[in-house]
């Protein structure tokens, strides 16, 4: 992406947009709608923004918005208090942490980082699931869940791509 058609990084553009978006989306998918006889998948699409946002650059926005996600969420899909949100800041801690690692990595490896940061989302649920409700989710429910998470990737590279260069401090 050329300087000359990067996007300024108002908050609204790159943080409530998205995040607009990736609630509606979630809504969208929680349809009682049946293809087939299957029920449509529940991505998590928050991740989505937990990932990108970190990937751009460290804000101090992202992890509140992130956590509204995360409550809403679990509010949505009638999860116990927390459970996503903290899920979205752990995942969202991650890729913060090895931002550095991840510039410049070819699209295919990206998606790598983002399937990784992912399972650790859903590794969180998955654990504090247990500690609340002191038994285990359906394994395979939470595979299905993280393939489908997973696939959302393209949408993580839209957004960074986006927004990359946006920031002038670092041009």
């Amino acid at each position: 992406m050329s300087f000359d058609t990067a996007r300024p990084l108002n908050p609204w553009r790159w943080l409530g947009l998205p995040a607009l978006l990736c609630v509606l989306a979630a809504m969208l998918f929680a349809t009682p709608i049946r293809i087939f006889g299957q029920q449509l998948p529940e991505p998590v699409f928050p991740m989505i923004c937990a990932f990108a946002w970190a990937v751009i650059r460290p804000s101090i926005l992202a992890p509140i918005v992130l956590l509204l996600m995360g409550v809403l969420l679990d509010i949505f899909w009638g999860a116990p208090a927390g459970l996503w949100a903290l899920s979205l800041l752990v995942a969202y801690a991650g890729a913060l942490t090895v931002r550095n690692m991840m510039t410049g990595q070819s699209r295919p490896m990206m998606w790598a980082w983002y399937a990784g940061f992912s399972a650790l989302a859903m590794l969180a649920g998955y654990f504090f699931t247990v500690m609340d409700a002191r038994t285990p989710p359906s394994l395979i429910a939470v595979f299905w869940q993280f393939l489908a998470t997973s696939l959302l990737y393209p949408f993580a590279h839209r957004l960074i791509d986006r927004f990359e260069d946006a920031d002038v401090r670092f041009r």
